[in-house]
């Protein structure tokens, strides 16, 4: 078979534009992308596909990379025996969802590098997740499980015993990811939000805060439940509240949290919430910002709302595209500060050591910049001591990872200082050390822009402009104009998921139709729902109608392409999509929220806008036909249950009709209102009348039926269930008809 005819004899990862496939370009291995030229090869070829899924920022998938990949005896078995194929997961979270399920029923865990053996027709016969070159520790070594399974497939026996493990395999993963109940449950009441936050209750670690006895990863979702149980709470009880302070405090006090530059890591090793996993998510990153936003509400500490928006911050300076799009990830590795072209190492970015911290703080900070009775050397050991820098470390090689080890109060008292000098000392310590972390090797940064993880990070910053200011629904609108103008395809109707500055020129296999860019793959249901969502919430921090506009529209593929009627769910993958070895749907909240859970909340919102019920039926669909999982284990269905919630109680719609003045946010800001969806209008029916154009909606939508502006004045109406406040300028009186406090 010729090259030409034979895609196998090179390693086309060279034509791809994800940093992570980039990354596996100049392997000896020759990589394929996931496509059907790969599994046609093997097909002819007669051999099984390697698939190995992994990520940028992924710490293992480097290892297997530098141990294996890189080997010229392993790629010369991968190349001899099988079709290598590489996948980033974050581009195709269909294929990953589809082999981590297998690969948790059969091993019982799960992780990347994810590997696995197909068959051509990529039914599974053999899966893990990172494998050392050589056995070791009761581990299988890479090379030994080459050379076992291409001699088993040789085998005709032992063929057809493979062929048939793929095929209860490829069964297993149907009944798990596909299949959808044979008695469907009715619609939840309002109790099973208590039982969820009950759950969540007895899940808790009340010593260390938040949840889980090792490693220790946010939860937001179950943060969003403990805040509406503690709002929906009539016995007095305060413990909703104590849980979900102690696991707000935990990780804003820790490691995961970036004291300097804010924004939170992915999770930390430890029980304690001391050493992370360095890599940044924006996924993490946004969902903890609403986190964030939702517990100053609830508490009134102002902290929560500091760390919230030093987390924007932090996304606008790192993860922000030129022209507004979010990118992905930073990686958890780097070279080392004196040696910026050696070997990178997990957390060289972000940790210190004692003589660190003084050199960066003498070398910086003048005397007129320290209270008095502070010099430079004093606001060095100040720093040191509110952030745990020791000579032992808590960390590699006698490194410290910084957490709030003592409060301001205490280090104040322990120097003998006002709490004002010893803030103000470590004001200048703080600038100083970001700005010697500056001169730093930075980890490197995957510049995918992702549509479902834009929209996720567009609604924290429209949040932050109805909670803290207004000026955060820039980042926001330019985020979502960025989506719309390179992964939106408004004549088809359909969104892409991923979008790609080239990395160079551009071969005619990467060809694009996007702009200075490279554009790639289907959007599935969490793009179309993350975004949608962040349109919506836009839209009700701005009162822009066409942002509003764009999420109806994206609400609409939703329910043509991705509900069933028939098995009355929403699949994770368009009915238009490519065809795989199961159809996934995604019921539970992970590293993300549940794309069915946000999609079931978006849609009950998004009924009162428009003039039919589709959209209510379908929210209400999804959450009976898994009624039975989602009561059975709520807090793994966290968005479920939200969604559940939404639908036995009803939203707290808030029409805001005529021109909103700028104090508008105030008593909204500080007002915790759980199930709240802000619907601003024009102030007269006939501007309203324009707005219905732009929609394409005939009638009024229940929402803004009957509730124009009074008296040439900003006019609120609160409303849920079909009852209304009466019509008031004053949107705290608004605010409490919803408690019958007003």
């Amino acid at each position: 078979m010729s090259a030409d005819a034979d895609p196998t004899e090179r390693n086309r990862l060279d034509e791809e534009e994800s940093p992570y496939l980039r990354q596996h370009a100049d392997n000896p291995v020759n990589w394929q992308p996931w496509d059907e030229q790969a599994f046609e090869a093997a097909r002819e070829r007669d051999v099984p596909v390697f698939l190995s899924i992994g990520y940028a920022a992924c710490h293992w998938c480097h290892v297997m990379e530098e141990e294996s990949f890189q080997d010229e005896e392993v790629a010369r078995l991968l190349n001899e025996q099988f079709v290598p194929v590489k996948v980033d997961r974050e581009e195709r979270p269909d294929v990953d969802s589809i082999y981590m399920s297998i690969c948790q029923q059969v091993t019982g865990r799960g992780g990347w590098p994810l590997s696995a053996w197909l068959t051509p027709e990529g039914e599974p016969f053999y899966v893990g997740t990172y494998f050392p070159k050589e056995a070791k520790r009761n581990q299988p070594g890479f090379v030994g499980l080459l050379e076992d399974i291409h001699n088993s497939w040789s085998d005709p026996a032992e063929r057809e015993e493979i062929q048939n493990r793929a095929r209860q395999w490829t069964e297993a993963i149907e009944s798990d990811l596909e299949e959808t109940p044979d008695h469907p449950g009715e619609l939840p009441d309002s109790e099973l939000l208590t039982d969820a936050a009950a759950a969540a209750l007895r899940g808790a670690d009340r010593e260390h805060g938040g949840w889980g006895r090792g490693q220790k990863f946010p939860h937001s979702g179950r943060l969003h439940l403990l805040a509406r149980a503690d709002h929906a709470d009539d016995d007095g009880r305060d413990t909703y509240r104590e849980v979900l302070v102690e696991a707000l405090d935990a990780m804003a006090d820790g490691g995961m949290y970036d004291h300097l530059g804010g924004g939170f890591h992915r999770y930390t090793v430890d029980r304690e919430w001391v050493v992370p996993h360095f890599e940044k998510m924006l996924y993490d990153n946004a969902e903890l910002a609403r986190a964030y936003l939702a517990g100053f509400q609830v508490t009134g500490t102002d902290r929560y709302r500091d760390v919230a928006t030093e987390t924007l911050g932090f996304v606008e300076r790192e993860l922000t595209h030129p022209d507004g799009g979010f990118y992905s990830t930073l990686s958890a590795e780097s070279a080392p500060p004196d040696d910026p072209d050696g070997d990178t190492e997990e957390g060289l970015f972000y940790v210190w050591t004692p003589a660190g911290v003084h050199d960066a703080v003498t070398a910086r900070v003048e005397d007129d910049e320290l209270p008095d009775g502070v010099d430079a050397e004093r606001a060095a050991e100040l720093f040191c001591e509110r952030y745990g820098v020791t000579p032992g470390g808590n960390f590699e090689n006698g490194t410290t990872v910084l957490t709030l080890a003592a409060s301001v109060e205490a280090v104040a008292e322990s120097a003998g200082l006002s709490t004002g000098a010893v803030a103000a000392a470590l004001d200048a310590a703080k600038r100083a050390t970001v700005a010697a972390r500056e001169q730093r090797p930075r980890p490197p940064r995957d510049e995918k822009v992702l549509a479902g993880w834009n929209g996720l990070m567009i609604s924290a910053f429209a949040e932050a402009a109805v909670v803290d200011d207004g000026s955060w629904a820039e980042s926001a609108q330019r985020a979502l104009a960025f989506v719309r103008e390179h992964l939106w395809n408004a004549e088809a109707g359909r969104l892409s998921r991923r979008y790609k500055d080239v990395s160079g020129p551009r071969p005619e296999a990467r060809e694009s139709g996007s702009p200075g860019g490279d554009v790639k793959v289907t959007g599935y249901l969490e793009d179309y729902a993350f975004l949608a969502r962040g349109a919506f919430d836009t839209y009700g921090a701005t009162g822009d109608v066409d942002h509003l506009a764009f999420a109806l529209e994206l609400a609409r593929v939703v329910e043509a392409e991705f509900w069933d009627a028939e098995e009355r769910t929403l699949y994770f993958t368009p009915q238009s999509g490519e065809s795989l070895v199961a159809r996934p749907q995604e019921l539970t909240d992970r590293s993300t929220p549940s794309s069915a859970g946000v999609a079931a909340q978006l849609l009950s919102a998004l009924d009162a806008f428009v003039d039919h019920d589709r959209f209510g039926a379908v929210a209400e669909g999804v959450v009976e036909t898994h009624a039975p999982s989602i009561e059975a284990d709520p807090i793994q269905h966290a968005s479920l249950v939200l969604a559940a919630d939404d639908l036995a109680t009803g939203h707290s719609e808030l029409t805001l009709a005529g021109d909103r003045p700028d104090a508008w946010r105030e008593s909204l800001a500080t007002t915790y209102v759980p199930r709240r969806v802000l619907a601003p209008r024009p102030a007269t029916d006939d501007e309203l009348d324009e707005w219905l154009g732009v929609l394409g909606v005939d009638g009024t939508p229940a929402v803004w039926a009957d509730r124009s502006a009074r008296d040439g004045k900003l006019t609120v109406y609160a409303c849920r269930a079909r009852a209304c406040s009466p019509p008031t300028h004053d949107v705290e009186e608004a605010l409490g008809w919803f408690d019958g406090s007003e």
